[in-house]
């Protein structure tokens, strides 16, 4: 009630000039200023007084209900009191004001003739911080609708949009309550997941605020389904070592349950579940198989898969392949992803003998047709020879035909 705020440095002027009585007088102006007073502030209302002669001065409210006569109280209402009366000047104050306290006030002095001035009195509304209502919720892949309200101000505040800095046009309505005003700013903006906690605000403007703004500061809440990853272990597996597998669910709202299965079988016995941790101890090839994890929210639902081998041979060996499939059972935007560790020195082991292999085959082969070709050399060398001793026995005068039946055997 003490406060005091208004334009004009808060005081309602009534300005009450009189005539004079003598016949001489000339007829007095009349001057008044309105002005503006905030809610709940003190209202100063005066009536400044010329060639008073001690008439009967009256103040009455905007209902002509009199307030105050000769200085005396005429309506109880404490709110209203006389601070001065002289000759020259009348004032009273109004506190806690309201609007409904609007209108104008009289000051009348009556003379030989009644004179009277009128003075408005306007309070202004200042609008509270603006509160968002969510319309429609997000839900990724489709829109927002969200609504900023100002349920009262007087006269009607100015409503702005913004985000990163740059302003978001809105559908503006406004409601007249009586002498205060409701208004909202509406916008529809399409939305993804990345868009979950994207920071928006709502300004609203008034002149009874002095160039400051009440701004109500809101972060999307972007409903999506969930995707899960399972973080596979690095490095051999073998028989007696331990697995550690840690499920990564995202999802708005976060799935709090998660569930570890493994397919077309039951975990084994010393599997230790601790909410996205799953462990088996002292691991053997009893426990190779696919493991599941999966994760749901009212948006949808996804799994991961894990296929665990382990080898227990510690002459060969060999990592284990740990496959990872991920996929969404319900929901086809879930994100997906496939995780593999490559057992690297088996395929170099297995190219490198395949090497090997095709280098001995080729020595082989190039061995065999040099050898093939040496001894078809020496049957033709041995051929003229046998040629050469039957000429000579020929020229010797040799039978001929024993000479040949020779050769031939």
């Amino acid at each position: 009630p003490g406060r005091e705020i208004a334009l004009r440095m808060c005081e309602v002027v009534l300005t009450c000039v009189s005539l004079s009585s003598l016949p001489s007088a000339r007829c007095q102006a009349v001057q008044a200023e309105n002005v503006t007073v905030m809610e709940g502030g003190t209202a100063h209302i005066s009536c400044r007084l010329q060639n008073y002669d001690g008439s009967i001065v009256v103040i009455q409210n905007p209902r002509r209900q009199t307030l105050f006569f000769n200085g005396t109280r005429a309506l109880k209402d404490d709110r209203f009191q006389m601070v001065l009366f002289t000759p020259r000047l009348v004032r009273i104050t109004l506190t806690n004001v309201s609007v409904s306290d609007e209108g104008g006030y009289f000051c009348q002095l009556y003379t030989d003739a009644t004179h009277h001035q009128v003075a408005t009195l306007s309070v202004l509304v200042p609008p509270e911080t603006p509160a968002v209502e969510v319309k429609q919720e997000a839900v990724e892949g489709g829109e927002v609708e969200l609504s900023c309200v100002s349920p009262r101000s007087k006269p009607a505040a100015t409503l702005r949009w913004m985000r990163n800095g740059r302003e978001i046009p809105g559908v503006v309505s406004q409601q007249d309550s009586g002498k205060t005003f409701s208004v909202s700013s509406t916008i529809r903006i399409p939305v993804e997941r990345k868009d979950n906690g994207a920071a928006l605000s709502c300004e609203a403007f008034h002149q009874a605020l002095n160039g400051q703004k009440r701004i109500r500061h809101y972060r999307l809440d972007v409903y999506f389904a969930p995707t899960v990853r399972i973080v596979p272990p690095t490095g051999i597996l073998r028989e007696g070592d331990s697995l550690s597998l840690t499920c990564s669910v995202t999802g708005n709202p976060l799935p709090r349950n998660i569930q570890w299965s493994k397919i077309n079988d039951t975990l084994p016995e010393r599997a230790e579940i601790s909410g996205p941790t799953f462990q088996i101890s002292r691991l053997s090839q009893s426990h190779n198989g696919t493991y599941l994890c999966q994760a749901q929210n009212n948006y949808g639902r996804a799994a991961d898969h894990y296929t665990l081998l382990v080898y227990g041979d510690a002459l060969y060996p060999t990592p284990s392949l740990s496959l990872s499939l991920s996929r969404s059972l319900l929901d086809p935007g879930a994100v997906v992803e496939t995780h593999s560790a490559v057992p690297y020195a088996v395929i170099g082991g297995v190219l490198a003998l395949l090497v090997f292999t095709v280098i001995c085959v080729l020595i082989v082969t190039i061995w065999c047709s040099v050898r093939q070709k040496g001894s078809y050399l020496t049957h033709e060398a041995s051929g003229l020879d046998e040629h050469g001793e039957v000429q000579e026995a020929f020229l010797n005068g040799n039978d001929a035909s024993q000479g040949k039946k020779e050769y031939l055997l």
